[in-house]
């Protein structure tokens, strides 16, 4: 099995290339019209800094909002750089791309949800042809929104050109569009 071709494993660094061509152009640009950003990310993965206070209030998962009250954006080849408010306190965060666990920008109702997947973890081959394996780590699945309502790290304020939010949908009613579903049968 080892000479096989690693879809799920190039998906991903694909798809993490999305994030990070998006958060450069925002990083050079900023946001435009009324995107935004939901990343949520695994505080424990390597190369994940956070202040201690945020790491103790958040030792597994933490999403932020990149909208009105972020500074200092920089993105590298590997990671991400942002100051942030929470609770008052300003903070500075870099966070790896393979340490997001999902991406959502709720302006267009676009959203990446990872799962991990390892280069060394072997996966069964498919019974035939017509019908790929199946395994509960796919790699990265495009969602409608986001897995679980995230309730983010950092909150939002008001600007002046904010408008009031209006959901096109009342929450949790996205629907989970599977990489399968676009495959011949």
């Amino acid at each position: 099995m080892a000479d096989q071709i690693r879809y799920d494993l190039l998906t991903q660094q694909a798809l993490r290339g999305v994030v990070r061509g998006v958060l450069t152009d925002t990083a050079k640009k900023g946001l435009p019209g009324d995107h935004h950003f939901y990343i949520s990310f695994d505080t424990g993965a390597d190369g994940v800094r956070i202040s201690e206070r945020l790491r103790a209030q958040y030792p597994h998962e933490m999403t932020i909002i990149l909208q009105h009250q972020f500074w200092d954006l920089k993105v590298g080849e590997d990671e991400f750089e942002v100051g942030l408010s929470f609770g008052g306190v300003p903070e500075r965060l870099t966070v790896p791309f393979e340490a997001i666990k999902g991406f959502f920008d709720p302006s267009v109702q676009f959203g990446l949800q990872f799962e991990e997947v390892t280069e060394g973890e072997e996966r069964p081959a498919p019974a035939n042809a017509q019908e790929p394996a199946t395994n509960k780590k796919k790699g990265p699945t495009p969602v409608a929104e986001p897995a679980a309502n995230p309730k983010p790290a950092a909150a939002t304020s008001s600007s002046k050109r904010e408008k009031p939010e209006k959901p096109d949908k009342p929450a949790g009613t996205g629907e989970v569009v599977r990489l399968d579903r676009f495959r011949k049968k």
